[in-house]
């Protein structure tokens, strides 16, 4: 399968440029072969609120109107899509991703590490225990951003069966580019299974944001990586049955990055 990573710029306060963008990406990438197309985090909202109050009124349900309306694209396009938005419920907001295909929300994932910066500062922390979704096309595991800088966080939904790991994300300039440069490498490489990464760039309410995009392999081979300051479409071949084999192979030995675990030495991963 072709799968595409979206670096756009969203902007603030403005949900219907935004959805019209994702809109116009979802069908170009898909005009070019994509079955999955991974958006930003927060791409439909932007991600700079000062308040709760502020970001009330942008957030939405989830299923909801945006997620209806992508649902319908998706079907037409015969596409899956992910995408970042603010996720409203009550008086409460959610930082969260949607898968979304022809028959609907397949899977919400609510980011559950929560740095001091933008909507995070009010957002509620998920405890999302159902990360992963199996699709027509591989079985898609999510998280958002700072979630990346937990290995455990990773290799969760590796251990559910996810085949790809996608992490709309908005990583800050220029202090993350070791997530491009080697956290994405690492955790691709240390459970073998893809990892698509759709960063944002531009700049918002003084906030410039770091692009760099990328499409990593299980081996850790970055398949695309996209710029510092333009908005791009990266799209690369994934082969799921890959990511699903767990076996690395050397000269005259195997290793299998599953099986070898040693799960009961692991126990101060929880209690401390």
């Amino acid at each position: 399968m072709l799968a595409a990573v979206v670096q756009i710029d969203p902007l603030l306060f403005a949900k219907g440029e935004n959805e019209a963008k994702i809109v116009a990406r979802l069908e170009e990438a898909a005009g070019r072969g994509a079955r999955l197309v991974v958006f930003p985090e927060c791409a439909l909202t932007g991600y700079v609120f000062d308040s709760l109050a502020e970001a009330l009124p942008y957030a939405e349900s989830v299923p909801g109107p945006f997620t209806e309306r992508l649902q319908a694209h998706c079907r037409r396009l015969g596409a899956w899509a992910i995408v970042g938005m603010v996720e409203r419920v009550g008086q409460q907001v959610y930082n969260t991703a949607v898968l979304v295909g022809s028959e609907g929300v397949a899977l919400r994932y609510r980011k559950t590490h929560l740095p001091p910066e933008g909507i995070d500062r009010f957002a509620t922390p998920g405890n999302d225990l159902e990360m992963v979704a199996a699709t027509t096309e591989a079985c898609i595991g999510l998280l958002i951003c700072y979630d990346l800088r937990f290995p455990e966080a990773v290799r969760v939904p590796v251990l559910r069966g996810a085949e790809i790991v996608a992490l709309p994300t908005n990583w800050p300039a220029p202090s993350a580019d070791a997530a491009p440069e080697f956290l994405c490498r690492a955790r691709a490489h240390d459970n073998h299974v893809y990892l698509l990464a759709a960063d944002r760039v531009g700049e918002e309410r003084g906030a410039r944001f770091l692009g760099r995009s990328t499409i990593v392999a299980p081996d850790g081979t970055v398949l695309a990586e996209a710029s510092r300051d333009r908005e791009e479409i990266l799209v690369a071949e994934i082969d799921p049955a890959r990511a699903r084999d767990k076996r690395v192979f050397g000269k005259g030995f195997t290793l299998d990055l599953i099986k070898d675990r040693r799960p009961e030495l692991y126990r101060a991963l929880v209690t401390e």
